[in-house]
């Protein structure tokens, strides 16, 4: 799932206070010969609020056993995300599907200035101080792998230092 990101840290849920966000539970109907079949999906998103988060999705014929089949999915697919006094380290846009995400971080005291299925995300992972902007489609199952691929693509000063084989000073200066 995470393969084309390079620098992806993967975490194990063993030992993390994770705390789940509902992000969007939908009604699936199946027509067949005897009549309509409902079932549900839930799409979850899981975190530590402190740069581990991940996402899942359940499908049930039943909504509370979605959600634990969501919850269960996303502690399977965490993943460190770079957090820099309460913000992102820079800019970031993410696309996936029809949607697409914007992510730039704010001074402190802004606030999570995003909506729905971002929202849920970066709480998530912790951030407090953040602007985003999602455009295309507002499908959630869409946005937040949006979201997920702009934050997986986010790289600190020494992340990008080791990268390069220099020092971070030296990445700041030139």
């Amino acid at each position: 799932m995470y393969k084309k990101y390079n620098n992806v840290e993967r975490v194990k849920p063993s030992g993390l206070e994770l705390k789940d966000h509902l992000v969007g539970v939908q009604r699936v109907t199946k027509v067949t010969k005897g009549g309509r079949t409902f079932s549900f999906s839930a799409i979850v998103v899981v975190g530590n609020g402190d740069g581990v988060v991940g996402h899942g999705l359940g499908k049930s014929q039943d909504v509370a056993s979605a959600i634990a089949k969501a919850i269960e999915d996303a502690k399977k697919n965490l993943v460190r995300i770079p957090i820099i006094n309460q913000t992102l380290p820079h800019e970031q846009k993410g696309k996936f599907g029809g949607a697409k995400v914007f992510l730039k971080p704010a001074s402190h005291g802004t606030g999570v200035i995003a909506g729905g299925a971002v929202r849920a995300v970066l709480e998530s992972v912790g951030v407090h101080d953040v602007l985003s902007k999602s455009q295309g489609s507002s499908n959630p199952h869409n946005v937040v792998k949006a979201t997920f691929d702009a934050l997986l693509n986010l790289r600190d000063a020494y992340t990008v230092a080791k990268q390069r084989g220099i020092s971070v000073e030296k990445v700041f200066n030139g």
